[in-house]
């Protein structure tokens, strides 16, 4: 039995940072129910270069295990129908932009109202309170705001995008931890209650390590430095066939990572070398012990490199790029590349879920067409007539 196979969760979500909260939940065995707007549905279905543009591959990816329902909540019958619905979940999760819900008249008031005990989850850019609550923001919006793009970059180059997409899913974990809180909350309490939650006061958590480490308490902003997350020989280093990914990432940070890098490169002659002896007169000849790692790995792969020295004891890692990920042979003997029919894709690849759980398991099922489960949901679920169901369609409320 999957951990949350009772919990109900009612989804408005769209995009990434909502979406990649509902996915968590449904991969611990929640029902999430995908509500979306006629024709286009969630936008993220369109994201992408992609031929497929109501199921690209993004939504694939931030969708999987969930049912879809098209419902028009610009109509009085499709807000109606909605609210009917909301007594029969456990959990409403939104991450429209400002003002959204409350002109469509689905906030938290609202739906308390018809349903007391619901934990009703905002995530929003900036929050709702404070002089950037009204202001739109994006994953890359929420970063920059949080200090993410002033620590990413060389030291004498200007702020830079960094590579994941945290500013979203990050927020989004964050989130589904505290809906998970709130239900225990409430399986003891019996209340609902209201969750918030602003990107970019999520993505500050992520920052944590980089402001204590160099910000002084605040009184100052941390610098960029690059690669070089510490002392020398922590670094990248070129590998064979040196193409545009072919590198490896070294952490020796400690007196026996660096005796056993020097064991693996066959230079005992390093340990006694008084230019390398401590981690600043390493500082002080860079460029000599660079050049001695990047003569040993001349000839190696990332790969091999990488088998060498972990096996040595340095913490180090080839740097795998993102289609990598899903052949790398880790990855594959865990089971965490997942091969799934996608609707226009053919047989393609997902990775998987990280958190394993000795009592849970729930497999990974494609991303929902648009409005696949409409029927499912109405007529089973909530057992309506078909002949209302009929028209509802017909009007356009559904499809």
């Amino acid at each position: 039995m999957a951990a949350l196979d009772d919990l109900r969760v009612l989804d408005l979500t769209q995009y990434e940072a909502g979406t990649s909260c509902t996915q968590a939940l449904a991969w611990l065995g929640a029902d999430v129910v995908k509500v979306e707007v006629p024709g286009v549905g969630d936008p993220g279905r369109g994201v992408g270069l992609t031929g497929e543009e109501r199921y690209s591959a993004y939504f694939c990816n931030w969708n999987a295990n969930k049912r879809s329902v098209v419902i028009n909540l610009q109509k009085d019958e499709g807000r109606e129908l909605l609210l009917e619905m909301v007594p029969r979940f456990d959990v409403f999760v939104e991450n429209y932009g400002p003002g959204v819900v409350e002109r469509l008249r689905i906030d938290y008031d609202d739906l308390k109202e018809i349903h007391p005990s619901l934990i009703y989850a905002r995530l929003k850019g900036f929050g709702t309170s404070g002089p950037y609550s009204e202001f739109k923001s994006f994953d890359m919006v929420a970063q920059a705001s949080a200090g993410a793009f002033s620590v990413t970059g060389e030291p004498d180059g200007p702020p830079t995008v960094p590579g994941p997409t945290i500013g979203d899913s990050g927020t989004g974990v964050q989130l589904a931890m505290a809906i998970l809180a709130a239900y225990i909350q409430r399986e003891r309490e019996g209340v609902g209650q209201l969750i918030e939650i602003s990107m970019q006061e999520a993505m500050t958590y992520y920052m944590r390590t980089r402001i204590a480490t160099g910000s002084k308490w605040g009184t100052r902003p941390t610098r960029r430095t690059g690669n070089t997350q510490g002392l020398p020989p922590v670094d990248i280093f070129p590998c064979k066939p040196f193409g545009t990914n072919d590198y490896i990432y070294l952490m020796p940070i400690t007196s026996g990572h660096w005796d056993a890098l020097c064991t693996a490169l066959e230079r005992p002659d390093l340990l006694v070398d008084e230019r390398f002896v401590d981690p600043r007169k390493r500082r002080d000849h860079e460029a000599e012990l660079n050049d001695i790692i990047e003569g040993w790995l001349s000839d190696r792969t990332k790969y091999d490199a990488m088998s060498i020295l972990g096996k040595a004891g340095v913490p180090c890692s080839a740097i795998l790029d993102t289609a990598e990920l899903h052949t790398d042979e880790h990855l594959l003997a865990r089971g965490f590349v997942k091969e799934l029919d996608h609707h226009g894709h053919g047989r393609t690849k997902l990775l998987g879920f990280a958190p394993r759980m000795s009592q849970s398991e729930v497999e990974i099922s494609r991303a929902p067409l648009l409005g696949e489960h409409t029927d499912d949901v109405l007529l089973g679920d909530m057992n309506l007539p078909q002949s209302r169901v009929a028209e509802l369609r017909t009007n356009g409320v559904v499809e």
